[in-house]
């Protein structure tokens, strides 16, 4: 029998965490992706903290209108900003089950545009 698709994504999500780990050094950035919104964060596993946040539901990103796609792009850019603030320029990727296609694809992009090393 076929597995639904939060099971497909949870197997793949698993298999994905055995191998990604953040560090003080590069985070783990990882995005979760719901119909209408998406957000991202760094996090530091060794110490288990989030070091930087941003989300489509901020007041600066969703004062902007646009498609979902639009709205993962400036997310990605303000992720990368915020980052590099905090002294952040590399980071591992962790699309967190999600394909990497899409708005997943494009928040990536983004945030390798505006400065960020993954």
């Amino acid at each position: 029998m076929a597995f639904s698709k939060l099971e497909r994504r949870f197997k793949i999500k698993t298999r994905i965490r055995s191998k990604v780990l953040g560090t003080a050094d590069r985070p783990r950035m990882t995005v979760y992706r719901s119909n209408k919104q998406i957000s991202v964060q760094l996090i530091d596993d060794n110490a288990g903290k989030t070091l930087v946040a941003a989300s489509s539901l901020a007041k600066d990103i969703a004062a902007e209108k646009g498609t979902k796609t639009e709205m993962a792009a400036k997310v990605g850019k303000a992720i990368a900003e915020k980052a590099l603030a905090a002294g952040v320029s590399a980071v591992v990727f962790d699309r967190n089950g999600y394909l990497y296609h899409g708005r997943v694809k494009q928040l990536a992009d983004a945030a390798r545009e505006a400065g960020l090393k993954f």
